[in-house]
């Protein structure tokens, strides 16, 4: 039931008198902008009552371990700059589309998350950084929570993690969740799932639907859903970071310039007068494989005698990751960038890929993360290109190969990784064939169970029958003396 405004404001007084009593139990008081939420206006106070069905001390109880626990955690002051990005970037939770109420869609895709190789905090914190984005999005509007259980297992299955989003839901976020839709859940996560859901109250676990692609539908519409799901859209995850101007920054596209768009010498000359030496000057190779992650390094240095702020962007920002992608050089200074690539991406297919380096001269070198990102928004469109670059493996396609894992491929391999490979392999050739010779001695046993079962069955039939007939000439054996005498 819609709470009234009357109880909304009883519920406001509430929280002010408990405010008044025992806020100097908060280290460092309530948090500006969650006091303001609650003085200022309706809506979050509204949330809150209808989420514990108009119950005011149920309510201020939510409310206030609510907002002990954001200025604990630090909520209000989650962004892209101190949370782990590459766990954003990964595409293990993004948001995209909407549901058939017209609900954001909050995507979990299971298959990429391992339980235990993951920090756990940094995995809670990019949770609640979603949380908090799309609260900001939508105005508190509710999300579906879609959990894309496609080709998982055992180890994708992370209790924790999935207790404590729900626990986001069911102790911080009021009326928040509109569904949880669980997509192709394999069998033997079954029993996980009677677990989780013993962990819900009764009105969310009502909200779970187990969906497949024949009946996605019902929940969303075919030409919101992802392709994987046998939907229409063939939307690529891509990480966008919040535009908190009301600005969405766009995936970069960029055509070839006429003629050779790599510069003659080591300095490259913008056309404003920007002067950045970079290194290498045409293509980024990735010929360096750090922990199974393949890289490349650019070096640029400010040539010029202003202040530059640089920027780097590239036509496929969902293979990789840019560190760092953003910052300024003073008059002389150098900067190493260190560009990965993503697990899952072959290195044969990055040959198409570009990368685009954008400059502008600024007044200052000291400015934040924060104030750079706003004034490439603000002054982004203004900005000179300094250079362009493709993406090379450094290599002839057998190298590339090779280097794509192949295991006999790599000559530059040392000698005693390559023994020990080799004896991994035998090991498990000779796992093989230990297990092929056992499932043949198990059919062959089970050939001779299945005969000696059968001649079992033929003997007891023909004992029975023959029994059978001695009981019957047995009773009739008397019959036959008396009438002979």
């Amino acid at each position: 039931m819609e709470p009234t405004p009357a109880e909304i404001q009883e519920l406001r007084d509430q929280f002010q008198k408990k405010l008044d009593a025992d806020g100097s139990t908060i280290p460092g008081g309530i948090h500006p902008a969650d006091l303001a939420r609650i003085q200022g206006g309706d809506d979050w106070l509204r949330r809150f009552l209808l989420h514990n069905d108009n119950d005011i001390k149920e309510t201020l109880n939510m409310m206030w371990e609510t907002v002990k626990w954001r200025k604990a955690f630090g909520t209000n002051d989650i962004n892209e700059q101190n949370v782990k990005l590459e766990y954003l970037e990964d595409g293990s939770m993004f948001s995209h589309s909407r549901d058939i109420d017209g609900k954001s869609l909050f995507i979990l895709k299971c298959k990429k998350h391992i339980k235990g190789q993951r920090d756990m905090d940094e995995l809670k914190r990019c949770l609640v950084y979603w949380f908090e984005r799309l609260e900001r999005q939508d105005k508190g509007d509710m999300i579906t929570l879609f959990f894309d259980m496609a080709d998982t297992g055992l180890s994708n299955m992370d209790m924790d993690y999935t207790k404590y989003l729900i626990s986001l839901f069911k102790l911080y976020y009021p009326f928040f969740l509109n569904y949880i839709l669980i997509f192709e859940m394999p069998w033997i996560l079954n029993a996980a799932f009677k677990v989780i859901k013993s962990w819900l109250p009764e009105k969310a676990v009502k909200k779970i639907n187990f969906v497949s692609k024949s009946n996605l539908k019902n929940f969303v519409d075919p030409k919101n859903a992802l392709s994987c799901w046998g939907g229409e859209d063939s939307y690529e995850f891509s990480f966008t970071p919040e535009d908190r101007s009301g600005k969405v920054e766009r995936k970069v596209h960029f055509a070839d310039s006429q003629g050779d768009s790599s510069p003659t010498a080591e300095t490259a000359h913008a056309g404003q007068g920007l002067k950045v030496r970079i290194s290498p000057t045409d293509h980024i190779v990735f010929d360096n494989c750090v922990d199974s992650e393949f890289r490349a390094s650019l070096s640029l240095t400010n040539s010029d005698d202003k202040i530059i702020s640089y920027k780097i962007k590239t036509t496929s920002p969902e293979k990789y990751r840019v560190r760092p992608c953003l910052g300024v050089l003073k008059p002389g200074a150098s900067v190493s960038v260190l560009v990965a690539v993503h697990a899952g991406f072959q290195l044969s297919a990055l040959s198409r890929d570009k990368f685009l380096i954008m400059g502008m001269a600024v007044d200052s070198a000291e400015m934040s993360n924060q104030e750079l990102t706003d004034l490439w928004k603000q002054r982004g469109s203004s900005a000179t290109e300094i250079n362009r670059l493709r993406c090379s493996t450094g290599g002839s396609p057998a190298e590339v190969s090779s280097r794509n894992g192949s295991i006999l491929g790599n000559a530059s391999a040392p000698p005693e990784k390559l023994s020990l490979m080799c004896d991994n392999v035998n090991k498990l050739l000779k796992a093989n064939a230990l297990m092929e010779t056992e499932i043949r001695q198990t059919r062959k046993y089970q050939q001779i169970l299945t005969f000696s079962v059968c001649l079992c069955a033929i003997g007891i039939s023909y004992l029975v029958w023959i029994l059978r007939d001695y009981i019957a000439e047995e009773k009739s054996c008397p019959v036959s003396q008396l009438s002979d005498a």
